[in-house]
């Protein structure tokens, strides 16, 4: 399979599998990302997903360039591929980029995607299409600028160049560095963690990030408004708040 798939309790662990093209994606690997991403937004029992590349090479190199197939580029780039976490395809809940190397093009392009992103100390991360005549045609050149300042977000489109985890932990591009050794467990622990709050309520948080960014402050208040009305009607709420009262640990259900 050229994408792995596992359940650790609440926890899906996705796995780019092509460490002979540094984990590029291809049409089909793509086709199987979405299946995989629709399963887990599909799935009750699981409450966020973990997403890294096999090797200790590279998270994603991008798209596959040498595959033949995918060299048939049609005018419009959205139309290249099958609809992807890049573009097309969303889930309220959280997803985890664990990137375990390089993070390139698509590659860094799908770990702008993801709300939390750990990497190993020798990760690299760059946008070498303006080097190819090109620029990110996966949601790059709109997701990273809303993401990092101007300047840094400019410093990647514009030269190509790539900058390393300490860079990228400085700008803000990921949440942690860490020894390759124990990155998946340091994922998992986040990962852990989240799964043990109340998944409706995470799922409505990043609801409200998601499309509160795209309005107005006033439109996003009233988003978040009708967002914890609508929480207060669950059972986790009531779970929630029994809980706090009583100081025990809240068993939530996603009800």
């Amino acid at each position: 399979m050229s994408i792995d798939f596992k359940k650790h309790g609440h926890i899906a662990i996705i796995t780019i599998n092509r460490p002979s093209v540094r984990n590029a994606l291809d049409r089909e690997s793509l086709k199987a990302m979405r299946d995989i991403i629709i399963n887990v937004d599909q799935d009750s029992e699981l409450r966020v997903a973990i997403i890294s590349g096999s090797g200790n090479q590279a998270f994603c190199s991008g798209m596959d360039i040498q595959n033949p197939q995918d060299q048939q580029v049609n005018n419009s780039c959205e139309e290249e591929f099958p609809a992807s976490l890049m573009r097309g395809l969303t889930t309220n809940k959280p997803i985890i980029a664990a990137i375990n190397g390089v993070a390139l093009g698509g590659g860094l392009e799908l770990m702008l995607t993801c709300d939390i992103r750990i990497a190993v100390t020798e990760a690299t991360f760059g946008f070498p299409e303006i080097k190819l005549g090109l620029i990110p045609g996966w949601g790059g050149t709109q997701r990273v600028v809303r993401q990092l300042s101007w300047c840094n977000a400019a410093a990647l489109l514009l030269t190509g160049n790539t900058i390393n985890a300490t860079e990228a932990y400085r700008t803000g591009l990921i949440n942690q560095v860490v020894p390759s050794s124990v990155l998946m467990s340091t994922a998992v622990a986040w990962a852990e963690n989240i799964a043990q709050a109340a998944p409706l309520a995470v799922q409505a948080a990043k609801e409200a990030m998601i499309k509160g960014s795209q309005l107005s402050l006033n439109e996003g208040l009233q988003l978040e408004d009708g967002l914890c009305t609508y929480l207060k009607t669950t059972t986790d709420y009531s779970v929630g708040m029994k809980a706090f009262k009583t100081k025990q640990i809240p068993q939530f259900k996603g009800e």
